[in-house]
């Protein structure tokens, strides 16, 4: 049995936020507080001045694997998700070949499976080849693991095709994750439409190439009756049509990217390409919006949009460069720059990265309750450490934060109440 001792547990699931030690046994919390009678401990865990919490649960990580093993690969970024406290990966399914069918959902597991560091849970395909036209073998796709299923930033332009698949996803009761982008309005943009595009000469993404998709998407998810996920979004107005469609029964959640509550548009008069996300970083006013949203549950998640790159991907003029961040490592300690600032406190953000990211998926998670599976994070809040290449874990080295000190360090990771990290 191992005990995690004098730390403080919090698990917004079960309202604790407390001094107290707790106990692991055949890969489940066994007891908090006191001890199960006849208890044999054979390891100890020290916590003094540590944060106990849920392994956190990241609803969007590009793992690269299959396809693209140039940028990264399942073993590095789960190895990396471990580093960083989380335990359950989502992984969308722009993989190469596309996870639109159960071999290829299947091997993710497997090789997730043999790296033994996170569990990775992998989202089908909307459509065959994303392509918008046809369903997916959602059914067969649901039995090989997959927990949700999206057309990514793949618009269906088709209403009536996108309303089939909505339609098919109702019945069976299946999650769809909305990417909200108009493709023909997004065209060949690369960042913010508006004055720092104009002053910068490159092309904008207007604002409403995200809002028209979540209004179209908010009446066909109406009109099906599906359980609707909107992730990653990036605009103020967005929130506002969500929050109105919550307010009127509507099964709907959302998320945001965390970069997208630190950055705006301002952001990337320097051209910096490290700064070329997708969706792109909005305005000031977008931000503030965010942020409100975040503190009033107009957004009940915060995911990494974790994008790794090889160095040559980001090697060009910012135009050309490749979109995306590596943000697996910087989730917590950027969640906790927000709890420094009074935004929100630790049991707010840790509900925004455990508890709440498992209800929107329906999946056993993000709980320290005696009998569940002890996926546990215990890090130091006050710790700070440097961010460089040599400390980054992930195969992607692309991070806006390279030569910055952050507070907030990962000391210990359970994956099923085994230890799969530990810092040095």
């Amino acid at each position: 049995m191992i005990k995690i001792t004098n730390g403080r547990l919090v698990d917004p699931a079960n309202q604790i936020d407390s001094i107290s030690d707790l106990y692991i046994e055949n890969s489940q919390v066994t007891a908090i507080g006191e001890p199960p009678i006849d208890a044999n401990i054979t390891q100890t865990i020290d916590a003094t001045g540590l944060v106990i919490c849920p392994g956190l649960i990241d609803l969007c990580a590009h793992l690269r694997e299959p396809g693209f093993t140039q940028k990264a690969s399942i073993a590095s970024e789960t190895a990396a998700a471990a580093a960083a406290g989380i335990t359950t990966l989502v992984c969308p399914p722009t993989t190469s070949p596309i996870i639109d069918n159960t071999a290829v959902a299947e091997l993710i597991q497997d090789r997730a499976k043999a790296a033994a560091k996170a569990n990775v849970l992998p989202i089908g395909a909307l459509t065959l080849e994303l392509k918008g036209q046809k369903l997916a073998p959602m059914a067969a796709l649901k039995q090989s693991g997959c927990v949700a299923f999206s057309n990514n930033r793949c618009t269906i332009s088709d209403s009536q095709a996108l309303l089939r698949c909505l339609e098919y996803a109702a019945t069976h009761d299946f999650l769809v994750i909305f990417n909200p982008q108009d493709n023909n309005l997004v065209a060949n943009g690369v960042m913010h439409e508006g004055a720092t595009s104009s002053d910068m000469g490159l092309v904008g993404i207007p604002e409403s190439a995200e809002t028209i998709e979540v209004a179209r998407a908010l009446i066909l998810v109406e009109h099906s009756g599906v359980r609707a996920h909107f992730s990653q979004l990036s605009c103020e107005r967005s929130i506002k049509l969500i929050g109105i469609a919550r307010a009127n029964g509507l099964n709907v959640s959302a998320d945001v990217a965390m970069h997208h509550l630190f950055f705006t548009d301002e952001n990337t008069r320097g051209f910096n390409s490290m700064f070329h996300v997708q969706p792109p970083l909005r305005s000031q006013l977008d931000r503030a919006g965010l942020l409100n949203a975040l503190v009033t549950n107009g957004i009940q998640a915060i995911c990494s949009d974790h994008q790794p790159h090889e160095a040559a991907a980001k090697h060009a003029p910012f135009a050309a460069t490749e979109a995306g961040m590596s943000t697996l490592e910087t989730l917590l300690p950027l969640g906790l720059q927000l709890v420094e600032q009074g935004l929100i406190d630790l049991s707010q953000l840790i509900e925004k990265l455990t508890c709440a990211p498992a209800k929107i998926l329906g999946i056993k998670a993000g709980s320290l309750a005696v009998g569940a599976t002890a996926d546990i994070t215990i890090f130091d809040p006050h710790a700070q450490w440097l961010v460089d290449e040599s400390s980054l874990v992930s195969a992607g080295k692309n991070s806006v934060f390279i030569g910055s000190e952050l507070k907030g360090k990962v000391m210990h990771t359970l994956l099923a109440g085994k230890r799969v990290y530990s810092a040095s």
